[in-house]
């Protein structure tokens, strides 16, 4: 029998998530692509030393804001807000399992989008078409909301400033740009977070991210 995806080549690689074999090449192109990897894949977690060991800078033209400066001094002051932003990304990849690096980046870039508006007076929201990110972007506003409530009972204001969740957001969108490799099925920025953050713990603790 042929590969079941090209249906010209014979199939030696068993494949978890189609549940028969198919072969080397559809494995190579076809992998988190059109086909939903497993992360527990010993072919995807190859391809992913091997994307390790040959990684790349990224091209400064897909460097998310590529003009925006973003201090080390503010992402190590304000480490609460990037493990409450990254915790809940977790906590809602872990309900959502067919959430992709491509719907969280999409649900942080038009979060960033609307917290550069607030930072300069205007209010202009439009948050992501796809069902899954726009979810996300209203759960991240969300936390983003409660920690600035909570921020005003300890302190008697908050302290959060609109311009400073934008620069916060850009570090994670330069975070996760660093770390997936591009393709449309990639875990590899939801994997990182995963390894940074334990999933379950009750309360998201202090980040351990550097900036890319």
């Amino acid at each position: 029998m042929p590969c079941p995806i090209c249906k010209k080549r014979k199939p030696e690689r068993y494949c978890p998530a189609k549940g028969e074999k198919i072969c080397a090449v559809c494995c190579g192109t076809e992998r988190e692509v059109t086909i939903d990897c497993p992360p527990d894949c010993p072919y995807l977690a190859a391809a992913h030393r091997y994307e390790d060991e040959h990684r790349k800078p990224v091209p400064p033209g897909d460097v998310p804001f590529l003009d925006v400066h973003v201090s080390p001094d503010l992402v190590h002051d304000r480490r609460p807000v990037v493990a409450g932003l990254a915790f809940t990304i977790l906590k809602f990849a872990a309900g959502q399992p067919a959430l992709a690096d491509a719907d969280a980046l999409a649900a942080l870039s038009a979060l960033a989008e609307t917290y550069r508006t607030l930072g300069s007076g205007i209010y202009y929201e439009k948050p992501p078409v796809a069902a899954l990110p726009q979810t996300l972007y209203g759960e991240l506003g969300k936390f983003l909301q409660e920690f600035k409530q909570r921020d005003a009972d300890r302190a008697g204001f908050t302290t959060l400033k609109d311009s400073e969740v934008f620069h916060l957001l850009v570090f994670l969108l330069r975070v996760g740009r660093h770390h997936t490799n591009g393709r449309p099925r990639s875990r590899r920025f939801l994997e990182f977070l995963r390894r940074q953050f334990p999933k379950t713990a009750a309360e998201p603790e202090a980040p351990r991210i550097i900036l890319p």
